[in-house]
């Protein structure tokens, strides 16, 4: 990214948040599931990720190393990173509810025992253990 522009020349700093939000974020959060959950220790990979957003957001605004992170991250328009994962960790939750009644990912994640013995749906709640 330092190669697309610093401080005085090339792109400028809406186009290197831009740059930052839609290429880098992503491909830093991708799997985040496995790791951010309850009770999980995460405090060594918060520091990561928020060792790469000050970095990323001193290349933005051209800023002082020295520059305390929230203050450049308000400069550069940046939410700050455990807010960014709580955000995209509810907009996860919430796909489930969206697929059709019919969908079996959803028959599968119901958890209630079918309602006629006839019907033929599949729910964890009627799986064997070694199912």
């Amino acid at each position: 990214m330092k190669l697309l522009g610093n401080s005085s020349r090339g792109i400028n700093p809406i186009q290197k948040r831009l740059l930052y939000r839609c290429c880098a974020l992503p491909i830093a959060l991708y799997g985040f599931q496995l790791w951010y959950y309850n009770k999980a220790p995460w405090s060594y990979h918060m520091k990561i990720l928020n060792k790469m957003q000050r970095r990323a957001a001193i290349w933005i605004t051209g800023a002082f190393k020295t520059f305390p992170l929230k203050g450049i991250e308000a400069i550069a328009s940046i939410m700050p990173i455990r807010f960014h994962l709580q955000k995209i960790a509810k907009r996860s939750l919430i796909c489930p509810f969206k697929l059709p009644d019919n969908h079996i990912l959803k028959n599968l994640l119901n958890d209630s025992p079918p309602r006629n013995k006839s019907s033929t749906h599949h729910n964890i709640g009627s799986l064997t253990h070694r199912q």
